[in-house]
């Protein structure tokens, strides 16, 4: 596949196909095989430092199918919020001059609010699965702990660096996730070949997808370069005590964590919003 890859690059049509005796190769017109060869050779000695195939450490699971609990509960935010009276998101927004003010809550409680139905549609498709990842290498709890703080990481570095400004949405917490599976590069074995080809490559590789992502003219990207980088220290430290991923008491305490710092802060805003 490689090679056909290669081949189609230069203008060449090649056909995979596979022989009992011989096993896989490609079919080439055999005006082209003479400079097909030539093309493919070149390829090996351009790519001979680098192996493509590399085994790496197994980090359990790839995916954790229980980040669909984070899109229910997105949902059923999103859904209040579009029943509710236009307080009820108003109480809960990341409002800075309201956090100076001592309404720290906001910056939980913005990450499950949307501006709408496209802002929260993008957030919980594309979240569904960065979170499902990160879950699934740094543990059910820990990876939905994790992401949610950097989000909250994202709204913390808005209100640090504006007087006065208002967001909400769950992308500081996508951005979050990109930023804790582009860590898990640097933390690859000793003696692994190329290593460090590796670690640039993958970091490079969530930079790149933080700028995809988050780097739209029309959305907060400062809240997104916070929720990044907080997700890339956050795995770090995760990475640094790696066994933690696979405690089940460990998990079991960060999701209980998870849930108080969702219940708590909506608490908050609530009781704020009925004493108005």
């Amino acid at each position: 596949m490689d090679w056909s890859l290669v081949l189609i690059s230069q203008g060449i049509e090649a056909t995979i196909d596979r022989e009992t005796e011989r096993g896989w190769g490609l079919i080439v017109t055999e005006q082209d095989y003479e400079r097909a060869t030539g093309i493919l050779e070149q390829y090996r000695l351009e790519n001979r430092h680098w192996p493509w195939r590399q085994k790496l450490p197994a980090n359990g699971g790839l995916f954790d199918w229980a980040s669909l609990g984070w899109m229910l509960t997105i949902s059923v935010f999103f859904w209040i919020q579009t029943h509710a009276p236009s307080s009820f998101r108003d109480c809960g927004l990341m409002d800075a001059v309201a956090v100076s003010h001592g309404e720290w809550w906001r910056l939980f409680t913005a990450v499950f609010l949307h501006a709408d139905l496209g802002h929260y549609a993008m957030n919980v498709s594309i979240g569904f699965f960065l979170l499902g990842l990160a879950m699934g290498n740094f543990g059910t709890g820990l990876g939905l702990l994790a992401s949610y703080l950097a989000g909250v990481g994202g709204n913390l570095a808005t209100w640090m660096i504006y007087s006065e400004h208002r967001s909400l949405g769950a992308s500081g917490m996508v951005m979050g996730c990109v930023g804790l599976l582009a860590s898990q590069s640097i933390f690859l074995r000793r003696g692994t070949p190329n290593k460090w080809k590796y670690i640039i490559s993958g970091i490079a590789g969530g930079v790149m997808l933080f700028a995809l992502l988050g780097l739209s003219p029309d959305s907060d990207v400062l809240a997104h370069l916070g929720g990044f980088l907080s997700g890339l220290i956050l795995g770090i430290l995760l990475q640094l005590a790696r066994k933690l991923s696979r405690s089940t008491a460990a998990n079991l305490f960060a999701g209980i964590a998870f849930c108080a710092l969702v219940i708590l802060p909506w608490w908050l805003a609530l009781n704020r919003l009925a004493g108005k």
